[in-house]
């Protein structure tokens, strides 16, 4: 293969797509997906703000290497919708997900060609970016002295099926040595809602980080009791100061919308983070999951306390209404 074409990323199959969304827009991956598939219909999203690319044939159909097409990519999403985007380019999904990762506004970030291209990609990164390696399994492997991808790849089969299991030291084994056998899906995005609660300041106080939860979630449940839905799973998102996050997911016991369910919910994620004196730069909640409300099962109670709050609830809603989202807010939140 000539050297423009290895500049051109001519042998990538595969980008991944990370539209810089804010929460508050990330109702618009729907509409960056349909440009995607202006290229090729092989995309498959992944809320709430990426999507990987099987650019096999588009790199056939428009004589562009995939360098070229992740150019038009990031051109046509900020002139069309005003969004920046980062990708990654590589032989496969993994690949291109972990070139994403070094990847800034406005760039592609291409994986070497050829297999000791590949293998120079990986070599020295650290087990953790390995997509499906979780923080036991890394921790483990880091004991051992496998810290590394490199050596992780060279160390024996029966090494790693001892330390991590048979099937999924095999598996570890081979994507450790750039062996990828995930294909793209394609699919289309599953819905969701989210807001996100900025601070002016970086805050230390667990009392505000807790207020701006309750807010979110207030507003979370309002908007999809407002449309009739539900959802099934709560993510919450924490930004530090330093600009690093964490996000904890939580499956919902039952399809709700019921701002108090939402809000304990936000509440035991934020505890389970076990943050001490952390300066917060902002919070957001994102309800995914999304469905009809009539389609949801409600298991019934005998919990006076609960049902108060549900008819609460729903005079606060036509409160809103009538009068405005401020018309009636929780205590903690009006003081």
């Amino acid at each position: 293969m000539s050297a423009g074409a290895e500049a051109d990323g001519m042998g990538a199959d595969t980008l991944y797509v990370r539209f810089l969304l804010t929460p508050a827009r990330e109702a618009d991956l729907p509409r960056l997906l349909d440009l995607l598939g202006a290229f090729t219909p092989q995309v498959e999203a992944l809320p709430p703000d990426a999507a990987l690319v099987d650019v096999r044939g588009a790199r056939r159909y428009f004589r562009r290497g995939a360098a070229e097409l992740a150019a038009l990519i990031r051109v046509r999403a900020l002139a069309l919708y005003g969004v920046e985007c980062a990708i990654g380019a590589g032989p496969g999904p993994m690949l291109a997900r972990m070139a994403a990762r070094g990847a800034g506004p406005g760039t592609t970030r291409m994986v070497p060609e050829g297999p000791d291209g590949v293998r120079e990609f990986l070599a020295e990164r650290p087990v953790g970016e390995l997509p499906g390696i979780g923080r036991a399994t890394a921790r483990t492997l880091c004991e051992y002295g496998l810290d590394s991808l490199g050596k992780v790849g060279a160390a024996p089969l029966s090494t790693l099926q001892r330390l991590v299991g048979a099937r999924a030291g095999r598996e570890l084994g081979e994507k450790a040595r750039g062996i990828d056998r995930a294909r793209v899906t394609p699919n289309a995005a599953a819905r969701s809602l989210a807001v996100e609660r900025p601070f002016s300041r970086d805050e230390l106080d667990p009392f505000r980080h807790r207020r701006a939860l309750l807010s979110g979630a207030g507003e979370l449940g309002a908007r999809m009791r407002d449309e009739g839905q539900v959802c099934r799973t709560l993510t919450l998102t924490v930004r530090y100061a330093d600009r690093s996050t964490s996000v904890r997911t939580r499956t919902l016991p039952e399809p709700t919308a019921h701002s108090t369910a939402l809000t304990e919910a936000a509440y035991r994620m934020y505890e389970a983070l076990g943050l001490q004196r952390a300066r917060v730069r902002a919070v957001s909640l994102r309800a995914e999951g999304i469905g009809p409300a009539e389609g949801a099962a409600h298991q019934l109670t005998f919990d006076p306390v609960d049902e108060r709050a549900r008819r609460i609830e729903e005079v606060a809603d036509r409160a809103r209404e009538k009068f405005g989202p401020g018309a009636i807010v929780p205590g903690t939140l009006a003081a």
